[in-house]
């Protein structure tokens, strides 16, 4: 799944060429995503500009002149803005047109993303209102970590990946912060004092800002908004490295399922 360095490298990729662009014309061409798509975004969306494109957790948020759009890429989604006289392909299931000629084409083979309107600012969306802040924001810290970690039995990997905690961190980078800070994903998140949180927020802030300046992480269907694959997988220090050998210590590094996710760690470097 695009977690958040995916998602905002997509947000900065599309940005310039659609904001200030007016929608002409939309084209779906599927019925359902995760959700019912709005069988009435034509009449919505016909004569609009788009103000700004930001981002809140994994939802990519399209600012109208009048209400937005929520857009989620799912398990495999992808954006890309391509002339609108290019031929859609089988997982092609939105258009959004604008009167210059180019159109953002929504591509989702699995159907597991999403793409809501709203008449409000899409910042307000009910989907959003309980998410936890945002991993590179000023509201993030290990202190925020440590207090809502008292007396949580839940694994502390898994406490990353609850989107109340914090958001967009997901799988991958959760992995890699956690080895970075040589803690053990299975520690209960209520053992772990406030320095190694402090220590952890600042892994996690370090992680996601190299996974952004290489590209993101090519892993199965990422690609950025121009074609070009992430980079950031060549530098990946445990995901997808089992019974290879740490590149710090030299022990192998083993995958345990957490959650029905893969949980990669080495067991002589964290603790």
């Amino acid at each position: 799944m695009p977690e958040l360095p995916e998602v905002e490298i997509t947000r900065r990729g599309v940005e310039p060429l659609v904001v200030g662009r007016t929608i002409c014309r939309v084209v779906l061409r599927t019925e359902k995503l995760r959700w019912p798509l709005d069988p009435e975004l034509q009449v919505l969306l016909d004569g609009q500009a788009i103000r700004a494109v930001s981002r809140r957790a994994k939802y990519l948020l399209f600012h109208l002149e009048q209400g937005g759009l929520l857009l989620h890429l799912g398990m495999s989604g992808h954006l890309r803005v391509v002339d609108d006289s290019e031929p859609a392909g089988k997982h092609d299931h939105v258009d959004i047109c604008f009167e210059d000629g180019t159109c953002l084409r929504m591509t989702d083979p699995r159907r597991f993303g999403a793409l809501l309107w709203t008449d409000g600012d899409p910042s307000d969306h009910p989907l959003l209102a309980k998410l936890g802040p945002e991993p590179l924001s000023e509201a993030f810290d290990g202190d925020l970590l440590y207090r809502h970690s008292r007396r949580r039995s839940i694994a502390v990997k898994a406490f990353l990946l609850d989107q109340k905690t914090v958001v967009g961190v997901g799988n991958i980078y959760a992995n890699e912060s956690l080895f970075l800070a040589n803690i053990r994903p299975d520690r209960p998140a209520g053992q772990i004092s406030l320095n190694r949180y402090r220590i952890l927020a600042a892994a996690i802030d370090r992680v996601l800002r190299l996974a952004l300046e290489a590209g993101g992480t090519t892993l199965a269907d990422f690609r950025q908004v121009d074609g070009r694959p992430g980079y950031f997988r060549q530098q990946l220090q445990v995901y997808g490295r089992a019974g290879s050998p740490c590149l710090t210590c030299g022990h192998k590094i083993v995958v345990v399922q957490q959650n029905q996710r893969s949980t990669f760690f080495c067991r002589h470097c964290q603790r």
